[in-house]
């Protein structure tokens, strides 16, 4: 038996008391974090919202096994928002289309959140009308025209099934009873608001395809009004995206259980908080970056350096070696020696311990 099906849905509730404490660190957490972001210069938050949206989008579709292209999405996100940031790349229907419907989460969470706003999300979700090769109905409900709405896995012929979703003749009046309730007024915290919503509206399922993205992008808005911001700084998305096996069996087994959701809430609050510590961690590289800019302001360097030296603030995998250069800066060895000598001179670059074919480089210390 689903939680739709029990004579109490959708009257859900859940233990306050075992939320309260993890409930106010999450809440303190977001606060040090705003706090932080707003005491950076505006370019720097332009940078920090482009960044978390880009992994959010990007995040979000790739839970639902959706790969798109990284440039893409941050060009779409960065003209949306009319950030300049040098040599855009064009983007395709479907990477504008999830862009628009994220954004207009986020940066509209005031405004109520109707039928036709999620009929046109799905449609720019699916511009083609189509999910892969197979014809969907968009901007409206699912209806039961390929049988039961059902959550699989598994080979053909011996699928497991892991959720079916209410009979689409329920639809009308179950998303009705979702929207009154996420657009009025309630004294539960918008924090547990957004988990709850989450929760409901995929167990709903409402449309053919894409019911995850809209979910997540829903929880987004519930806790952009929880902030009071349009700026986001962390990305659920992501954390989800990590944990998507954990995911996956809370979600499984609260739609297996009963109206009592307090595990899935202290699931969520617990991913939410680990997507706001990431976000923490994110935003001291992104002020070290900055303060080593600001250092080395005045030097004169090349395109090359500049393109390498945040390679290695953007922590560079593996050692750096002239080849290495050479290879990332489509240069000769003779002319990435050259741009390391110079930065050494400067005190930028350090030479690694060892010798001999395997030197190496890298950021001096300051």
């Amino acid at each position: 038996m689903y939680i739709w099906e029990l004579p109490d849905w959708p009257r859900f509730h859940w233990d306050q008391g075992r939320l309260a404490t993890v409930l106010a660190q999450v809440r303190h957490d977001q606060g040090r974090l705003l706090g932080r972001m707003d005491a950076l210069g505006f370019r720097l938050r332009e940078r920090a919202v482009l960044q978390t949206l880009t992994e959010d989008v990007l995040r979000s579709s790739e839970i639902e096994g959706e790969i798109l292209d990284p440039e893409q999405v941050r060009s779409s996100i960065a003209r949306r928002l009319g950030l300049d940031i040098g040599g855009l790349t064009p983007a395709d229907q479907e990477v504008e289309g999830v862009v628009e419907m994220m954004l207009d989460a986020t940066r509209h969470y005031d405004r109520p959140l109707t039928k036709d706003r999620l009929f046109a999300w799905h449609a720019a979700l699916f511009p083609t009308g189509r999910s892969g090769m197979v014809r969907i109905r968009v901007g409206a409900w699912r209806d039961e025209a390929t049988g039961p709405m059902q959550v699989v896995s598994g080979p053909v012929g011996r699928e497991r099934v892991h959720y079916e979703a209410p009979p689409a003749n329920r639809l009308d009046a179950g998303m009705a009873a979702f929207l009154d309730w996420f657009n009025g007024r309630q004294e539960t915290d918008p924090v547990l608001k957004a988990g709850l919503a989450h929760l409901w509206f995929v167990t709903l399922h409402p449309f053919a395809d894409g019911n995850g993205r809209m979910a997540r992008a829903i929880a987004d808005m519930a806790l952009a009004h929880s902030e009071q911001s349009t700026q986001r700084f962390y990305s659920l998305s992501a954390q989800i995206g990590l944990e998507r096996s954990a995911y996956y069996n809370i979600l499984e087994a609260s739609q297996k259980a009963t109206m009592d959701v307090t595990d899935w809430q202290v699931w969520f609050l617990g991913c939410l908080s680990r997507a706001v510590a990431a976000a923490q961690d994110t935003l001291s590289l992104m002020l070290s970056k900055a303060r080593f800019w600001e250092r080395f302001a005045t030097e004169a360097l090349n395109q090359r350096q500049i393109d390498m030296l945040n390679h290695l603030l953007d922590g560079f995998e593996g050692k750096l070696t002239s080849s290495k250069w050479a290879k990332l800066a489509k240069c000769s060895q003779d002319t990435a020696y050259r741009d390391i000598l110079d930065l050494m001179a400067r005190n930028i670059l350090k030479k690694n311990p060892g010798g001999g074919r395997s030197t190496s480089y890298d950021l001096a210390d300051f």
